[in-house]
């Protein structure tokens, strides 16, 4: 029987590998080693030996021991994926969803989709349906990142039960699996210092209240305050619910207008409120950017093809979702994986929303 007990330990070193990380010159157990861990003897350890240097994928040197020889190749991801988004069919989320459905379509991995509309309830239902349905991996876009969030026994289910996570564009405080991000902070502090530069030095902004990626922004146009021996970022800023953006332009119109008549510059939390607040100067006869310059960040369709074409900074959209793609694989392979957060930085796109008041 004995005889056969090569062939299992043929396996093992493989996926001892491939777990360990081993590259191709990394010195490999001893055969002594081999023996202890599987209880078989030398000559049954030799035997698997010999085959996995026929194999090319060990290499005994006398006198110096037994190194990797070749890496080997994973084995592929199998089961199907669910991708929970706050959106889908608009800004900036098909690019990101498509970089993310191209990946696991390269690898043979159905995906099921789930749009939140950045709703918790429906983020809830989500969650139970993919867990319902056995999904393998899953990639989610958590819903109202910033507020507290009954969801944590679902996600500590996911935990328990070994499913991989992904978190992408944000995740809750308090979320231990690893997220694939631009860098909010970088962008807020990018269009809040490029305002600096251009010589503004009444700049306001406007953020998002409920999504964590809002406070990021916000630090980052804190930041560049500080930078520029400014401390009075707080006062210029109004706050607004994702859900709630339209009311920022009705029943906070006076608080905009107020602020708008404080400022030469304006940090908008994305594209789609930066669009807004073009159309808002529009209607009230204020000239952008001769009178107010405006900027925002995401880099979405909106950015360019506006009627005045913003100045933003660049989402990376595709490549992290091919990103995200590529990290809920990785997982799938191996869920005890170490892993770390992926961070995009962002990119100042200059178009002619801003004035040069230097």
């Amino acid at each position: 029987m004995e005889d056969y007990k090569y062939l299992s330990i043929i396996e093992w070193v493989k996926d001892y590998i491939v777990k360990e990380g081993l590259k191709p010159d990394d010195k490999f157990l001893t055969e002594q080693e081999l023996c202890s861990i599987h209880g078989v003897s030398r000559q049954t350890v030799r035997h698997a030996l010999t085959e996995l240097e026929r194999m090319n994928i060990l290499d005994r040197v006398r006198g110096s021991g037994t190194f990797v020889r070749g890496v080997i190749p994973q084995k592929p991801a199998t089961g199907n994926v669910g991708l929970i988004s706050t959106y889908f069919s608009d800004y900036i989320f098909p690019h990101i969803l498509t970089g993310v459905e191209s990946v696991l379509s390269d690898a043979g991995l159905p995906m099921q989709l789930a749009i939140t509309h950045n709703l918790v309830s429906e983020e809830t239902n989500a969650l139970n349906n993919m867990i319902s349905n056995g999904v393998s991996g899953l990639i989610v876009e958590p819903s109202k990142s910033a507020l507290p969030n009954p969801n944590m026994e679902l996600y500590q289910k996911l935990r328990d039960d070994n499913i991989p996570l992904v978190f992408f564009n944000a995740k809750y405080p308090w979320a231990e699996f690893p997220l694939i991000a631009m860098n909010d902070e970088s962008a807020g502090r990018m269009m809040t210092d490029h305002l600096f530069d251009m010589g503004h030095k009444k700049i306001s902004g406007l953020f998002v209240l409920d999504d964590i990626q809002g406070h990021k922004r916000y630090r980052g146009f804190m930041k560049s305050f500080l930078a520029h021996g400014r401390n009075d970022a707080e006062h210029n800023v109004l706050w607004y619910e994702a859900a709630e953006m339209n009311d920022l332009f009705t029943f906070g119109r006076r608080k905009l207008q107020d602020l708008i008549a404080n400022s030469t510059a304006v940090v908008c939390y994305n594209d789609m409120l930066a669009v807004n607040l073009l159309c808002f100067c529009r209607e009230n006869s204020i000239r952008v950017p001769e009178d107010l310059s405006v900027v925002g960040i995401d880099d979405s369709k909106y950015s360019s093809l506006c009627e005045v074409p913003l100045t933003t900074a660049r989402h990376p959209h595709n490549v992290l979702g091919k990103a995200a793609g590529d990290l809920i694989i990785k997982l799938m392979n191996d869920p005890k994986a170490r892993v770390k957060d992926v961070i995009f930085e962002p990119e100042l796109v200059v178009r002619d929303s801003v004035r040069d008041m230097r």
